[in-house]
């Protein structure tokens, strides 16, 4: 059998993406191969970002390619661009924001805005541009978990520029009261403010931007899922079966407004005790495959009860930042670019254009 460019891509074809679950040609992720003799070079583009994967990537297709008869030599270079995915009926995507990702719960205490945090710190730490946005009004919490402190500027009294902190860009109303000044709204004006932090905030050539929700299926919801162009969402819960209720909720609101959900994060899945390793399931066991299987979305990860995630997120340096080689960082990192790997799989919006996001191996 002689070496040629179809060989390769038969071979490319057996090689499978977790993160796409489907293999790398049926992903269009092959960009180019060329054969020289027995030579072989392979351009690799993933539609989502994938620093923790690209080198095991590379590595699997040496290996795969290089058994092939008459190769000499392997060359793989792999990139990721991300574009911007399809959005509700008769929505667009806000300008310098590709794809906006709602994360919601359904229930409060699931730990959604500390999965949320750490999920879009995960995406930068995969080489995307991350932005997040607290939509909790009367509850918000995202400034402690980043450490994020005093009002945005306003460069013209109009529009506000939004925090940094970790390299991810983040906006809250948190940032515009005091610690202990609730915030008593009705619904109106609620959803009225989280339209003006959405559209007034001057976000920076975002890849993705994590709306943070408040719990259940609200004005606020039901504002983001109307007006709101959101590409996809993914659903927060515990095992428990109060909380599988609610979060069944959540994603049966989506599937309505056609919002596509990417998946399902199971929080608190297992503890562990930091004195005798004992493992004990305290939510219960299963409960997030199982709703996954139901609905027919993949369970996209579980997440442990660890005391380090809550006492990292506290401190303002979440687990992704602060422990970044932990086995539960790289919990997320994996969540994230299975979230990224599936909203890559959907149909791209095509109204707008965007400049080529490129992240290669050096």
């Amino acid at each position: 059998m002689s070496l040629t460019p179809d060989t390769v891509r038969a071979a490319l074809a057996q090689i499978h993406d977790p993160h796409t679950e489907t293999n790398l040609v049926a992903a269009q992720s092959v960009r180019g191969v060329g054969v020289d003799g027995g030579k072989v070079a392979i351009e690799i583009q993933l539609g989502y970002p994938a620093a923790g994967w690209r080198e095991h990537l590379a590595d699997e297709i040496r290996g795969v390619i290089g058994a092939l008869p008459s190769v000499e030599s392997v060359t793989v270079a792999v990139t990721s661009r991300i574009t911007a995915h399809r959005v509700q009926k008769d929505l667009t995507p806000l300008p310098d924001v590709r794809n906006i990702i709602a994360v919601a719960s359904g229930k409060g205490g699931v730990g959604k805005s500390t999965t949320a945090v750490n999920l879009a710190l995960a995406l930068v730490a995969e080489g995307a541009k991350v932005g997040v946005l607290d939509a909790d009004i009367h509850g918000p919490s995202i400034p402690m978990m980043l450490g994020l402190h005093g009002k945005p500027e306003s460069p013209d009294g109009k529009s506000i520029e939004p925090k940094l902190a970790h390299g991810l860009q983040a906006i809250s109303i948190g940032l515009f009261l005091g610690e202990d000044t609730p915030t008593i709204w009705r619904g109106p004006m609620t959803t009225q403010y989280l339209q003006q932090l959405l559209t007034t905030t001057l976000w920076k050539d975002l890849d993705y931007l994590i709306i943070d929700l408040p719990p259940g299926t609200g004005d606020i919801q039901l504002t983001l899922a109307q007006r709101v162009p959101v590409s996809a969402a993914i659903i927060v819960t515990t095992p428990q079966d109060i909380a599988l209720l609610d979060a069944r909720k959540a994603l049966k609101m989506f599937e309505k407004v056609e919002v596509p959900v990417l998946g399902i994060v199971e929080n608190m899945a297992v503890h562990v005790c930091s004195n005798c390793g004992h493992s004990e399931h305290i939510f219960g066991v299963g409960g997030g495959e199982k709703m996954a299987a139901q609905y027919g979305v993949p369970l996209l990860g579980s997440l442990p009860l660890d005391i380090s995630i809550r006492e990292r997120a506290d401190s303002g340096a979440p687990t992704v930042v602060s422990e970044p080689g932990s086995v539960i960082s790289q919990a997320y990192r994996t969540i994230a670019r299975k979230a990224a790997g599936r909203l890559a799989m959907q149909a791209r919006n095509k109204s707008i254009g965007f400049p080529s996001i490129l992240v290669q191996n050096t």
